[in-house]
C-alpha cells in the first residue's frame, strides 16, 4: 500500500446498530476504509484476504470472542510465508472492568481497551493514536 491510500479498519462487533453508527462514525470523520462484520468468523476470513492498520474488536461476542479472534489472526499471520505484521487491535466492551478484559492489555499488540458505551470522539482519539499517519476528513 502507499503512503497516499487511506488507512484500513476492520471493525468486528455483534451489535449491528453499533457496528453501523462506528462504521459511518469512522468514514466520516477520518480518511480510512471500514470493513466491518458482526460474526467474528467473516472478520476472520477478512483478516486473512486483506491488510489492515487497525482492528476494533468487540471484546464479548458469541463462540469466538474479540481476544480469541485476534489470537487467531496472529498464528495464521506468523505462519503465512512471508510473515505478516498483525496490526494493533482496540478492544471495546461492556465488561471493561472484568479481569480477564484488563489482563488483556498486557498482551502484546493490544492497543487499548474502550469501555462501551463511549462518546465517538474518544475512539477516534485513540485510533489516532494507534495508527500513525491517518488523517481527519476535513
Amino acid at each position: 500500500m502507499s503512503e497516499d491510500s487511506p488507512k484500513r479498519i476492520l471493525v468486528v462487533d455483534d451489535e449491528v446498530a453499533f457496528l453501523r453508527v462506528m462504521r459511518e462514525a469512522l468514514t466520516a470523520c477520518l480518511r480510512c476504509e471500514v470493513d466491518s462484520s458482526p460474526h467474528s468468523e467473516y472478520g476472520f476470513e477478512l483478516a486473512i484476504r486483506k491488510t489492515y492498520d487497525l482492528f476494533i474488536f468487540d471484546f464479548s461476542m458469541p463462540m469466538i470472542d474479540g481476544a480469541l479472534l485476534f489470537f487467531l489472526i496472529g498464528k495464521v499471520y506468523n505462519n503465512m510465508e512471508p510473515p505478516r505484521i498483525v496490526p494493533p487491535l482496540l478492544l471495546v466492551s461492556g465488561k471493561a472492568d472484568e479481569e480477564r478484559a484488563q489482563a488483556l492489555l498486557k498482551e502484546p499488540g493490544v492497543a487499548g481497551l474502550i469501555a462501551k458505551p463511549f462518546a465517538m470522539n474518544r475512539l477516534l482519539e485513540r485510533i489516532k493514536q494507534c495508527v500513525p499517519g491517518i488523517e481527519s476528513v476535513q
